[in-house]
């Protein structure tokens, strides 16, 4: 599958699952009365799964074994989430506004997430020998 493919299908799942994951959240404050850590745990948690199904079968078409793919995926996203940390950070550090610096910590946690989850996560027969031919 080209990259262009799998970039845009990625971008999509992306909006998927923030609308599934803050829908969780927002459901489970207003439903069921639940504090905000809670409701925020059950919200990523859920969005992690939903993330992590549609980025398997629908993004990269991975048909790998699932509990290595999910060990894997799990990491990416800690990475991918300890950068975005990182860099919002780093950004109200030197005076950047937060809502701003929220917003500047996407893009580098995307790229990150969507070149683990490609590479490592999700990596096919194809791109492994592809990387080891632009080496």
């Amino acid at each position: 599958m080209r990259h262009t493919d799998t970039t845009l299908r990625f971008l999509v799942v992306g909006v998927v699952n923030t609308m599934v994951g803050l829908g969780t959240i927002f459901a489970a404050k207003g439903l069921f009365d639940m504090a905000d850590v809670a409701a925020n745990a059950i919200g990523y948690a859920i969005g992690l799964l939903v993330s992590f199904t549609l980025n398997r079968n629908w993004t990269f078409r991975h048909s790998g074994p699932i509990s290595s793919a999910i060990v894997v995926f799990l990491m990416v996203q800690a990475v991918a989430y300890s950068l975005n940390l990182v860099c919002v950070l780093s950004l109200i550090g030197f005076g950047v506004d937060s809502y701003l610096a929220q917003a500047l910590g996407m893009p580098p946690y995307t790229v990150a997430s969507y070149l683990g989850s490609r590479y490592f996560a999700f990596a096919s027969k194809n791109d492994l020998v592809q990387n080891t031919h632009d080496q």
